[in-house]
């Protein structure tokens, strides 16, 4: 007898569902939940998109929201925040003994939500990715009354004193009575208007007027000019409902609110953004062309986030719960760089667009919350950097942009200056940069002698440096060779800069004696600076790092005609070689041929490892580099995790498993605040985005590195820490893997005949 088999069906699952399921549960475990209300507001949360900023928190009951947006400078170049919003429930949903807050990372919102006896509600907060508009979304089981309300410190007009002026342009050497202004607020039939508009004097015309450049103002660039910014809140079917006045921590306030003209189970509220250059009619026309998009449905902006997140990601799974928390760190960090993808201006190191009130950070600064340390509209170029080298290996290039353009539309006051103070070309970009692209007024220096060069900052640590903006030239360049973007409206940028050095030194040599170059036919790049560290030096190594890689580089550009080519080979062969030093007998890198004095701590030395790639794992003089690491003993006592330190990327870069582990771990962890990533001070404000960049770095650098066309895998990745990851690598290039055990389990990479460019080095 047959007994009749029973018909099996047999499922084949392909390797990209297994491994799209997984990714999709390493998001949800990244998502931030807080099952209890905050304390304040330095226990709030970041959510954002475009070019907006929230802190969102939930306090007593009340929801709070600071508002920030990329380019809001007022007259002192301080970078405003746009107000402060409260939401009021009755009943309240959140008296009871049930909270939630949640990012929701993988679609970029957070949600919050409460109950209170039978009363259950929930409040989602997102930003619309590609419209300047902030939506609150509220739905309930029962009817609520729910009343909004615009809390401003900026109500009337505030003297900035001390230290305060550290948030704006004249930090500690103000020209008399220093004021921020007061905006104009009011109901605008059932909504709030707010606004600031800058008035026609502003630290821009201090500027020009102290580094002699009065007869040139008409033709430089002046971003503050007639800049207006703020917007609008309201609500559907919500009324005026009066003001009140109140004090947050030391900051006074005053406040006008909506409220629903009847209970109900829903409420929209919506605050419409809005910044122009122009006249205050414009501005209210622009912002009636912002609010046309207030019902725009947030589909779009899920689909930006899920995108944003299927680019490039990396997720640990070990028994080290120290490397989990780097991974997860690095994400949330990725979010809040995110959240400025398509801002005006670049993503500020120092608190971006998410600080919060100041003596929350530093019990003695009692200042309004439009306080961050080292200025608003002040770039500091060493710091800046580390913000945005990472977006290369995740492929947020688009994210870039606004960096690249800050020192696009800076380059004519740039060479105006230099013509002005040498008599020279090239465009000279000072270490720490206004965004109208001259030295900061109380850095350049007020106490100056009578016949010191106008082209130059009077100030021990920022004298002649002017070797950052090469990296961001290079930044540009790689964009070009990772992602095929076309460069060609930066060109002259880069040449720019590169002409700067090339006449400025040969200048400066004039004027010592008759000899351009040294006897080997070499610019002699005297005075300069490695970093803000080694002063007065003669040949430094990061200026040399920079122009050799800067010059090959722009060499290979297929683009470049074949006359620039000769113009710049021909500047490559007067650069002169990087110098040495020895420690126990160990060959070093120099920080410089010679120098006068140490300055800071940083480690300059080993730039030509990072970022300019000199030296590194499958190069030649691997060996001094690595020696320099461990050996130099300014590199040894300079040795930090903090702030802008970026001794775990030497470490990873030089195939240093051990100690860029510990280092790059030590970086990444828990920040000691409630949102994970706020990291700082530091050295500068929190949350601290020079931290959390380089972090970023050191983590890529431990998993992949390359070298023109070779791929490097896990060069300095500990064998027990499993990771799925994917990342970006020159051409055009995608690479994701799945490492379990010490083993590459998985490996995608994209074109397929780049594959044969990929070393393993965890099989080595």
């Amino acid at each position: 007898m047959k007994i009749k088999q029973p018909f099996v069906f047999v499922f084949f699952v392909p390797l990209w569902f297994t491994t799209t399921l997984a990714y999709s549960q390493e998001k949800e475990t990244n998502n931030v939940v807080w099952t209890t209300q905050s304390i304040n507001s330095a226990e709030s949360m970041p959510v954002g998109g475009g070019d907006i900023g929230l802190n969102v928190w939930v306090e007593k009951g009340e929801v709070y929201l600071y508002l920030s947006r990329s380019g809001t400078f007022d007259e002192n170049n301080t970078l405003l925040k746009l107000g402060r919003v409260k939401l009021k429930l009755s009943p309240n949903p959140f008296e009871g003994t049930t909270f939630k807050q949640e990012l929701i990372l993988k679609d970029g919102y957070a949600n919050i939500s409460g109950s209170n006896g039978n009363l259950n509600a929930q409040i989602k907060v997102w930003v619309d990715v590609f419209n300047p508009i902030i939506h609150l979304e509220l739905k309930s089981n029962q009817k609520i009354m729910t009343t909004a309300s615009y809390e401003s410190w900026r109500f009337e007009d505030r003297v900035i004193k001390g230290k305060e002026n550290n948030q704006n342009s004249y930090k500690w050497a103000p020209q008399g009575i220093v004021k921020t202004l007061k905006d104009e607020i009011d109901f605008k039939q059932n909504s709030i208007q707010f606004l600031h508009q800058n008035k026609a004097e502003t630290v821009f015309d201090v500027a020009v007027n102290q580094q002699g450049l009065a007869a040139n103002k008409a033709e430089l660039y002046n971003p503050l000019k007639d800049l207006i910014f703020g917007g609008s809140l309201q609500g559907d079917d919500m009324i005026a409902a009066g003001n009140y006045t109140g004090t947050y921590l030391s900051t006074p306030f005053k406040a006008w609110s909506l409220k629903s003209r009847k209970p109900s189970t829903l409420a929209n509220i919506t605050i419409a953004l809005n910044t122009i250059t122009g006249s205050l009619p414009a501005w209210e026309q622009n912002l009636a062309t912002v609010k046309t998009k207030l019902n725009n449905s947030q589909q779009n902006s899920i689909k930006w986030w899920n995108d944003f997140w299927q680019r490039s990601f990396i997720y640990i799974h070990s028994k080290d719960e120290t490397a989990n928390q780097a991974a997860k760190n690095y994400q949330l960090f990725r979010y809040m760089l995110g959240c400025n993808a398509f801002g005006k201006y670049p993503t500020k190191f120092n608190g971006g667009l998410f600080t919060f009130d100041p003596e929350l950070t530093d019990s003695t600064l009692k200042y309004t919350p439009d306080f961050r340390n080292w200025g608003g509209g002040t770039h500091t170029a060493q710091n800046q950097r580390l913000v945005y080298w990472p977006m290369l290996k995740s492929g947020d290039f688009d994210l870039m942009k606004p960096q690249f353009d800050f020192y696009l539309n800076l380059q004519k006051n740039a060479e105006i200056r230099t013509a002005a103070a040498w008599g020279h070309k090239g465009a000279s970009f000072t270490e720490q940069l206004e965004n109208f692209g001259l030295p900061n007024p109380a850095e350049y220096g007020w106490k100056r002698p009578s016949d010191f060069n106008k082209g130059m900052e009077y100030n021990a640590w920022l004298e002649y440096e002017w070797d950052t903006a090469l990296e961001f030239c290079m930044m540009i360049l790689e964009t070009e060779r990772y992602a095929g973007k076309n460069i060609e409206k930066y060109l002259p940028l880069i040449e720019s800069t590169l002409t700067f050095f090339n006449e400025h030194y040969t200048y400066l040599a004039k004027q010592r004696g008759a000899k351009a170059l040294d006897a080997d036919g070499h610019l002699v790049l005297y005075p300069g600076s490695g970093a803000e560290t080694y002063k007065m030096a003669y040949n430094s190594t990061s200026t040399i790092a920079a122009l050799k890689t800067v010059l090959t580089r722009l060499i290979k550009l297929p683009a470049l005609p074949e006359e620039k080519k000769n113009q710049w080979t021909a500047m490559l062969k007067t650069i002169p070689p990087i110098s040495f030093r020895t420690f126990n007998e160990h060959v070093t890198l120099a920080p410089a041929k010679l120098w006068e004095r140490v300055n800071n701590t940083e480690s300059p030395q080993l730039y030509p490892v990072y970022p300019w790639g000199i030296y590194g794992i499958g190069k030649p003089g691997l060996d001094t580099a690595i020696n320099t690491y461990k050996y130099d003993t300014d590199v040894l006592k300079f040795r930090s995790y903090v702030g802008w330190k970026q001794d775990n990327i030497f470490a990873a870069r030089l195939g240093l498993t051990d100690e860029a582990a510990q280092l790059t771990t030590a970086k990444l962890k828990d920040s000691g605040r409630r949102f994970p990533a706020f990291w700082g001070p530091g050295f500068d404000w929190t949350p601290d985005h020079n931290w959390g960049g380089s972090g970023m770095i050191g983590l890529q650098e431990m998993l992949m590195q390359t070298d023109g066309k070779k791929i490097y895998l896990f060069p300095a990745w500990p064998k027990d820490w499993d990771v799925h990851f994917k990342l970006y690598a020159p051409y055009q290039t995608t690479v994701e893997g799945v490492l379990k055990d010490g083993k590459l389990t998985d490996l995608k990479v994209l074109p397929e005949s780049r594959r044969l460019d990929v070393v393993n080095k965890m099989t080595k």
